[in-house]
C-alpha cells in the first residue's frame, strides 16, 4: 500500500516511483529513507543539479567563490537571487531544527548505501533564472528584483499546517509564491518547463527500477510529461537576444552623439549643455545608486565618472565597475563567506557583508545608470528639437 504522495508509474518498462516530499520536512526525509531501503532500485533521481548537488555535499561552497568572476560573468543578481532563496529555506528549516533539503540529502546518503546511480534531474538553477529574466520586461525585472530583496525581511513565522500544505508546492516555487500574481509568466520557467525536464531525465535513468526524490509541486505536471518526449537541449538554452535589440543597443548611443554633434554645430553652448546634461544625470543617479547600498567612496566616484561613457556602449555597464573597485578595496574575507546566509537575513547583516555589498553596487550603480541614460537622453532629444530642427 503506496502513501498518498507516493506515485507508482510503469513507462517504456520501467517500474518508475515518485515521491512527493516537502524540501523542509522531516517526515519526507525519513519517508525517502524507507522507501530506498525497502525498494533498493537501480536508480534514485534527485531533484538537484550539479550546482545544488555540490552545495550541499561541499560545506566551502560559498569561501570558493570568485566574486571578481561573478561580475565579469554578469552572474551578480543571479548569485544574490540564489543567496536569497537559500536564505528562505534556512530560515524554515532553522524554525523547525531540520537542515535544509534534508530529504535530499537523505536520498543521496541512501543511495549510496544501496548501491543505486544517483541521477541529478534538475535544470541547472542558473538557466531557469536567465529564462526568468529574459522573460520579462526592464521594468519587470526591476519589479521582481525588489519583491525578491524585501521577501527576506519578512520574519513571519511558519506553521505547522502551513509546512504539510509545502508538500503540495516546490521549494523554488514556495519562495516566489507570492510573486506569481504579478508575473504570471514564472510558472512557465519555474514549473512547467522544469516538470518536463524532471521528467525526461527520470525516465532515461539507468535500470528498471526507479525512485524519484522531487518536490510534490511537480507531481501533477511529471505524471503527465513523463509519457511524452521532451528535447533537452531546447530547455536548457538560453533564448538570444533578437539581432533588432542589438542594433538598437547600438543605434540610440549613436543618435545621442549625432544630436549633441548637431546641436554643438549650431549654438555651441547648447551643445555644451547637453553634454553637461547627459554626465550629470547617468553618472548622478549611478552614484547615488551606490551611495545607497554604502558603496565606498571610490566605487561612488567611480560610478559617476564611468556611467556617462559605458552609458554609450551596449558592451559595458557602469555598475561592473563600481563593483570592480569595491571588491579591490572591500575585498571580502573568510567570514562573509562563512556568514553569507546568516547576514542575508536581516537589513543590518545584508548591508554590512561585503559579498552581497559588492553585488548590490553592482546591480544598484547599473539601475540608477540607466534610469539617467533615459532621463538624459530625452533632456537631449528636447534640446536637439528645440535648437536644431
Amino acid at each position: 500500500m503506496l502513501a498518498n504522495n507516493i506515485y507508482q508509474l510503469n513507462v517504456d518498462g520501467k517500474e518508475i516511483l515518485l515521491i512527493g516530499t516537502a524540501h523542509v520536512s522531516k517526515q519526507s526525509a525519513e519517508q525517502v529513507k524507507e522507501m530506498i531501503e525497502q525498494e533498493r532500485p537501480d536508480s534514485v533521481c534527485i531533484e538537484l543539479d550539479e550546482g545544488r548537488y555540490k552545495s550541499i555535499t561541499e560545506q566551502n561552497k560559498w569561501e570558493n567563490t570568485d566574486i571578481v568572476q561573478v561580475i565579469k560573468e554578469k552572474r551578480a543578481i543571479l548569485l544574490l537571487v540564489n543567496l536569497i532563496l537559500s536564505t528562505y529555506q534556512k530560515r524554515m528549516a532553522n524554525q523547525f531544527d531540520i537542515q535544509p533539503g534534508q530529504e535530499m540529502i537523505q536520498g543521496i546518503e541512501s543511495a549510496k548505501k544501496a548501491g543505486a546511480n544517483i541521477v541529478l534531474v534538475d535544470r541547472d538553477i542558473q538557466t531557469t533564472f536567465k529564462r526568468i529574466w529574459r522573460g520579462v520586461s526592464f521594468w519587470g525585472k526591476v519589479k521582481l528584483f525588489f519583491s525578491i530583496i524585501l521577501s527576506i525581511f519578512d520574519d513571519e513565522e511558519i506553521t505547522e499546517e502551513e509546512l504539510e500544505k509545502m508538500k503540495t508546492e516546490d521549494m523554488l516555487t514556495s519562495a516566489l509564491n507570492e510573486l506569481s500574481s504579478n508575473f504570471p509568466d514564472l510558472k512557465k520557467y519555474l514549473v512547467d518547463e522544469r516538470d518536463q525536464h524532471l521528467a525526461q531525465k527520470i525516465k532515461e535513468a539507468p535500470g528498471k527500477k526507479i525512485i524519484a526524490v522531487l518536490g510534490a509541486a511537480h507531481i501533477p505536471g511529471i505524471k503527465e510529461e513523463i509519457f511524452k518526449e521532451h528535447d533537452l537541449k531546447k530547455l536548457t538554452e538560453i533564448p538570444r537576444k533578437p539581432k533588432s535589440s542589438k542594433l538598437i543597443g547600438w543605434m540610440i548611443p549613436l543618435a545621442i552623439i549625432l544630436m549633441i554633434l548637431s546641436t554643438f554645430s549650431v549654438d555651441t553652448s547648447k551643445g555644451i549643455d547637453q553634454i553637461i546634461s547627459w554626465i550629470l544625470w547617468n553618472g548622478s543617479l549611478s552614484a547615488i545608486g551606490t551611495i545607497i547600498v554604502g558603496g565606498h567612496i571610490l566605487s561612488i566616484l567611480t560610478a559617476f565618472l564611468v556611467a556617462p561613457i559605458t552609458s554609450l556602449n551596449p558592451l559595458l555597464a557602469a555598475g561592473w565597475f563600481a563593483g570592480f573597485t569595491e571588491s579591490f578595496i572591500r575585498k571580502p574575507r573568510v567570514k562573509d563567506f562563512e556568514n553569507l546566509t546568516e547576514d542575508i537575513s536581516t537589513i543590518k547583516g545584508f548591508w554590512k557583508n561585503r559579498v552581497t555589498k559588492i553585488l548590490l553596487v553592482v546591480i544598484l550603480a547599473n539601475l540608477g545608470s540607466v534610469i539617467g541614460t533615459w532621463i538624459g537622453g530625452i533632456n537631449i532629444i528636447r534640446s536637439f528639437i528645440q535648437n536644431v530642427l
